[in-house]
């Protein structure tokens, strides 16, 4: 398989920067009209292909969503990732894995080698046990042409607490992510290759905490997994004011915003289009 970053890029310029979340939640279910079951939950996930597939660039089923509906949720979940393939529209599943050693390593297999019934073209993953753990996923998202997308800077209120935390060193936790997915994208000659095959999440909620922090983001040549947008209070015109010179590698994601326009795929279709052409502007990118 291509390297994501390239494919990535493929798709964005083709499609826009949006990354739709896939999160389908009891009450977004009973909005739909849908029961809280693994059947309901595989109607939602058609409405989201037929809508979404070969439209925007990027689709985020949150994992937790179907995990909680067992074995049925999880088929269904595997069925969407086999819908997305060769769609031209990328899938990005939301596990937020992250341990270490074997586990680590079985993590990684569930979700990026090439035969694992649960394969997506890039995952989200904790670096919160120390950015050095998460080698196994990085390792093999790089042997098969996959990506992976490191938690930085998310947005949550809780997540300062942590990120924003001074190492004995000076710095700070989310600098010293930056850091790790700045080499790991790094070229023979130590210049970040663009796109990066590794991203970071950096939500559209955190404000000045980039520059607060003096995170030099487009350095990094990381795609930067924005969520926030709508139900969380970002809005698409914060974008160039929390990512500043790295706004060219944002993908802005939003998920119940843009779902409250189901359950029919054509005005979901054509919201999401709407939203990825405000962002595609906002953030110059063509």
């Amino acid at each position: 398989m291509r390297h994501f970053g390239l494919r990535l890029q493929e798709a964005t310029d083709r499609l826009g920067t949006l990354c739709v979340g896939v999160d389908p939640h009891p009450p977004l279910l009973a909005e739909w009209g849908l029961p809280d079951d693994a059947d309901g939950l595989a109607r939602f996930a058609d409405a989201c292909v037929e809508a979404f597939a070969g439209q925007v660039a990027v689709v985020k089923p949150q994992s937790a969503f179907f995990e909680r509906h067992g074995s049925r949720g999880v088929a269904v979940l595997e069925r969407l990732l086999a819908d997305l393939r060769g769609t031209g529209t990328l899938s990005l599943l939301d596990v937020k894995r992250g341990d270490i050693g074997s586990t680590m390593q079985a993590y990684a297999d569930a979700y990026l080698r090439d035969d694992a019934p649960l394969a997506a073209d890039a995952i989200t993953v904790s670096p919160f046990l120390g950015a050095g753990s998460l080698a196994p996923a990085l390792d093999l998202a790089r042997a098969t042409g996959r990506g992976v997308f490191v938690l930085a800077l998310t947005s949550n209120a809780e997540g300062p607490g942590v990120q924003h935390a001074v190492p004995a060193g000076g710095g700070s936790v989310a600098g010293d992510v930056v850091a790790t997915v700045a080499a790991r994208n790094a070229g023979l000659d130590g210049v970040p290759a663009r796109p990066g095959d590794v991203g970071l999440v950096v939500g559209a909620t955190v404000g000045d905490a980039v520059q607060r922090l003096g995170l030099d983001l487009a350095a990094s040549g990381a795609p930067l997994l924005a969520p926030g947008l709508g139900a969380q209070g970002a809005t698409v015109d914060d974008l160039a004011g929390v990512f500043g010179a790295a706004a060219h590698l944002v993908l802005p994601t939003s998920s119940r915003d843009l779902l409250r326009h189901g359950p029919t795929p054509g005005p979901l279709r054509e919201a999401g289009q709407a939203l990825a052409a405000r962002c595609s502007a906002a953030l110059r990118h063509p």
